[in-house]
């Protein structure tokens, strides 16, 4: 039984994921269309490489679907279950890769600024990531959840399987280490006090 196309708008995660469990394929449409930008989102962001996070958002999707006839409503969200995954999924694809260095790949320019806003941004964006790239693993993946994704520490809990305490900690920790590592660029990147 497909449900009609309008209802999957507000449809929850849940609900769709247990429609396409019951065969609709409308629903996992929706469900790939919702949830595919965030999880390509938290892979970059965690790998810096493009490619390889096209990769890990893939896989996680695929895991999803495997997992959509066994789901259980109610038990976790299915963003959360999915950050999980996506963060593990890192975690062995960095572990794989230890010693060799991670290129910045650069975001789409975005048409709407100037040429030189863009190069800005894109100084920033890839000071960022370099940044984020030299944090240990738990405090990057905090802080990327926390203060790029814009989740509560109550769900970063239940991604990184720790307390919420934990979660404060690592997030503290990577702003503080973040804000060291980029301090001396702030005139480079455009953030001078002057």
């Amino acid at each position: 039984m497909e449900m009609p196309r309008d209802s999957f708008e507000d449809a929850s995660d849940d609900a769709l994921l247990v429609l396409y469990a019951n065969g609709d394929v409308a629903a996992a449409r929706s469900l790939t269309a919702r949830l595919t930008p965030k999880v390509f989102g938290h892979a970059f962001r965690m790998l810096g490489d493009r490619a390889e996070a096209e990769d890990i958002a893939q896989e996680a999707l695929i895991r999803l679907w495997k997992q959509a006839p066994n789901w259980r409503q109610g038990e976790a969200k299915v963003t959360t279950w999915l950050y999980r995954v996506v963060a593990n999924l890192c975690t062995d694809r960095l572990r794989r890769t230890r010693g060799v260095a991670l290129d910045a790949v650069p975001e789409p320019e975005d048409d709407a600024v100037s040429a030189a806003e863009a190069m800005q941004n894109q100084a920033r964006t890839d000071a960022l990531q370099l940044a984020l790239n030299q944090l240990p693993e738990r405090q990057k993946q905090a802080v990327i959840l926390r203060h790029i994704e814009g989740l509560a520490n109550p769900e970063i809990a239940e991604i990184m399987d720790v307390g919420v305490e934990a979660v404060e900690s690592l997030t503290a920790r990577g702003k503080r280490a973040l804000a060291k590592l980029l301090a001396g660029r702030k005139d480079e990147l455009g953030y001078s006090d002057g």
